[in-house]
């Protein structure tokens, strides 16, 4: 007589609540009602632990927070399914008046049961470095920035005046060193200096591991075509978007970047403000510097600023400049087509610059700066019969083909 079979256990959410240290995991079935946990596990007994409690027909969701990434690489393969949440989507948790870990767990484990929580997209590796490095690119400028408003503050206090053109310039570090100070305030100005020595070293080293990947991405020079848009700002909109397949229309990449108005509409009444304070912080950024950039240098976007500033503010016209830029950011990485406002000269020497920027030494295959301008305008379809392009008041003569 063969034994009864067991039914199968019930499907498992789990909610992981992260910390420094620790986490707490709780789990709820279908119905909401607590199956596992509480456990708090520390980091060190972290796969141990999953290995002994979790199930491979499980579904966890965890937070974003610093070491997100970590927990989910760790899961992974060891679960059916984690979901990754953004903090400003379960307010619900996050503002709540009473707080445990327990109930942070187990408030994400029956929203992931009810099939609430959205997930974030979840880069590959080389797309985390890349952001790593621009993140730590603008701890570095905060560093450099805050140094040198305490260095301003001291010339405010003693009613001095900063020297000629940039006032940080190491032409101008002797003016610094021999200002009369007290002897604590000399030391502070030399700490300060000191930090401005170390931001810079560091920011050089980073643009010069952002522009050798430049080098190596085929999608760089598309972007390089917009206007405003150089190799940083290229690197950091690539880190910020990751694969642009993930955004169906340009629509759905403005909103990321958080570079669309705030709207109201109820009954009668509807109002619309500035913009939305969420996406992408390091995209909307770059993109407003785009704009700012583009609003300087282009014919076009010249005239578009002008006319915007008239019925706005010079500001919301960058904004809106930077916007409208970041929707030609889809196109081209999406149809890998010529921005319609592209302008062969100008583009050639842009170029030009651009090569010299990541370094002769590491163009593809070999190619001469020249050579490099004539296979991006191949690439993008565009000056066939442009043989020259000023680069200031220099003439570069350009190959008909590359290896000409």
């Amino acid at each position: 007589m063969s034994s009864p079979k067991h039914p199968p256990p019930p499907k498992r959410y789990i909610g992981l609540d992260i910390h420094k240290n620790f986490l707490v995991a709780v789990g709820v079935d279908r119905n909401e009602n607590q199956v596992f946990g509480p456990h708090k596990v520390y980091w060190p007994d972290f796969e141990g632990w999953i290995g002994r409690h979790l199930r491979p027909d499980d579904e966890v969701v965890i937070e974003m927070t610093t070491n997100t990434w970590l927990v989910h690489d760790t899961l992974e393969g060891k679960v059916a399914k984690i979901t990754v949440v953004h903090p400003p989507h379960i307010k619900l948790i996050t503002q709540a008046e009473v707080m445990t870990d327990k109930i942070a767990a187990t408030r994400l484990a029956k929203l992931l049961a009810r099939g609430h929580l959205p997930s974030v997209w979840v880069p590959p590796q080389e797309v985390r470095e890349l952001r790593a490095l621009v993140a730590q690119r603008r701890k570095m400028i905060q560093l450099q920035t805050k140094a040198k408003s305490r260095l301003q503050t001291i010339l405010h206090r003693y009613h001095l005046k900063a020297p000629e053109g940039h006032a940080f310039a190491d032409k101008n570090r002797s003016f610094w060193e021999e200002l009369p100070l007290t002897v604590t305030e000399a030391v502070i100005l030399r700490s300060d200096l000191a930090t401005l020595d170390f931001a810079k070293g560091q920011i050089e080293a980073i643009e010069a591991e952002l522009s050798r990947l430049a080098a190596q991405d085929e999608r760089v020079p598309l972007l390089i075509q917009l206007p405003g848009v150089g190799v940083i700002l290229a690197m950091v909109i690539l880190a910020s978007i990751g694969d642009i397949g993930r955004f169906p229309n340009h629509t759905r990449l403005v909103g990321y970047a958080g570079l669309h108005g705030k709207v109201h509409s109820s009954g009668e009444s509807g109002w619309s403000g500035g913009l939305v304070n969420r996406g992408g912080r390091d995209l909307r950024w770059a993109m407003v510097q785009v704009g700012m950039a583009a609003a300087k240098s282009h014919p076009h976007w010249k005239e578009k600023h002008r006319q915007i500033a008239a019925r706005r503010n010079k500001y919301r016209a960058k904004v809106a400049i930077g916007r409208r830029i970041l929707i030609s950011v889809w196109h081209v990485l999406t149809k890998h087509e010529l921005d319609r406002f592209a302008i062969p000269e100008k583009l050639a020497a842009k170029f030009f610059a651009h090569a010299y920027k990541i370094g002769i030494s590491n163009l593809p295959d070999g190619m001469s700066a020249r050579e490099y301008v004539r296979y991006c305008l191949d690439v993008l379809g565009t000056g066939k019969k442009l043989d020259h392009f000023m680069y200031g008041k220099k003439k570069v003569n350009l190959p008909e083909r590359v290896g000409a």
